[in-house]
């Protein structure tokens, strides 16, 4: 997934022409959209009201997502654990949007934009992009930042509690590396240490290899 950079030129025909639009776009009436599956959506806030957004759409029967991260701050002369945002700035939210849906959202004390060109054309977040953040987050690993990645050796994970997430292997040494784990509409990668003997081609780079 790639995040619109603040202070930066952003352009939504180039994210409608690297993803394409799905269902939601599909059909409006009087302009209302048609039912559609619910699909997850990038919601971006203001500075600093990540939490308080979460929230309020929690209060307001959203499915809303935030995947947070514990990270050592040091206040005071003290240091302690906190936990911030993994994608600063950005959260999700799982819905089947309407123009009813998309300004309640958009109603949200802290809310700055639902990342798409209009209210009935969002840009999709891929489900097996969140499945890889819930499931990264549910291991307990120490999740690091690291430089958005796209190119490189995509593995999948074949054991252990990240079994099934696909990402970019990053090698630190012949048997422990880092598995870049990215959003591309953010253009935001994080990564967690890893075993390499627990990795495996991922699918569609298997298939190219068998098929040369």
């Amino acid at each position: 997934m790639i995040f619109p950079r603040r202070r930066a030129h952003y352009s939504w025909r180039t994210e409608r022409d690297t993803y394409g639009w799905t269902s939601t776009e599909a059909a409006t009436k009087g302009g209302e959209a048609l039912a559609v599956d619910e699909q997850w959506l990038a919601l971006w806030t203001h500075s600093h009201f990540e939490q308080i957004v979460h929230d309020q759409l929690i209060a307001k029967k959203f499915n809303s997502f935030l995947p947070m991260v514990p990270v050592w701050s040091r206040r005071g002369g003290a240091k302690r654990l906190i936990r911030k945002p993994m994608f600063p700035g950005y959260l999700f939210v799982r819905h089947a949007i309407d123009k009813t849906s998309y300004i309640e959202i958009m109603k949200t004390d802290g809310m700055a934009r639902i990342l798409g060109e209009r209210w009935d054309r969002p840009v999709v977040v891929p489900d097996a992009e969140i499945d890889a953040v819930r499931q990264v987050l549910d291991t307990g690993l120490p999740i690091l930042e690291h430089s958005f990645l796209k190119e490189g050796h995509r593995v999948r994970i074949t054991q252990g509690p990240l079994a099934g997430v696909e990402g970019i292997l990053v090698h630190n040494n012949p048997n422990k590396g880092l598995l870049v784990v990215s959003v591309e509409l953010l253009h935001r990668s994080v990564a967690v240490e890893i075993d390499c003997t627990f990795v495996a081609p991922a699918r569609g780079v298997a298939e190219h290899a068998l098929s040369r």
